[in-house]
């Protein structure tokens, strides 16, 4: 299924998430000490560069329009789950293996119920503004 426009760059963005996110679950079994700092690094650099105004967006654009509808619990788990992730740079900063490998299974998971759960009901929502606005021009 093709992407609304609207969620086209964040579609793009969530490929680059889950590439870090396979680096971060990799590096962290790995167990090397250079390689574990760069990582953390790397996914501390990423969620500052990147991750944080994704989030952002999604939750001030798009969220919003599932507040009152029967999917309002998918913007609740959304926003749950950017701030578990938010939670564990914390771990990052000390080059923790446990944070970092959680961060990339937990931005993995993230990613994939973005696409396959949240997007799609974002997608019907979009349509029915879009529809809407047509019928009032």
């Amino acid at each position: 299924m093709k992407r609304s426009t609207a969620l086209q760059p964040l579609s793009r963005e969530h490929h680059a998430a889950l590439k870090l996110a396979k680096a971060c679950e990799l590096d962290a079994i790995a167990r090397d000490e250079a390689t574990l700092a760069r990582a953390c690094l790397h996914a501390l650099q990423a969620y500052a560069d990147e991750l944080a105004a994704h989030f952002l967006c999604e939750e001030q654009t798009l969220l919003p329009l599932l507040t009152g509808t029967p999917e309002q619990s998918l913007a609740e788990r959304t926003v749950s789950e950017h701030r578990q992730l938010h939670a564990l740079l914390e771990g990052l900063r000390y080059n923790d293996a446990d944070a970092l490998q959680r961060f990339g299974i937990c931005l993995a998971a993230h990613v994939r119920f973005e696409e396959r759960v949240l997007f799609p009901a974002l997608e019907i929502k979009l349509d029915e503004q879009s529809k809407a606005e047509q019928r009032h021009e």
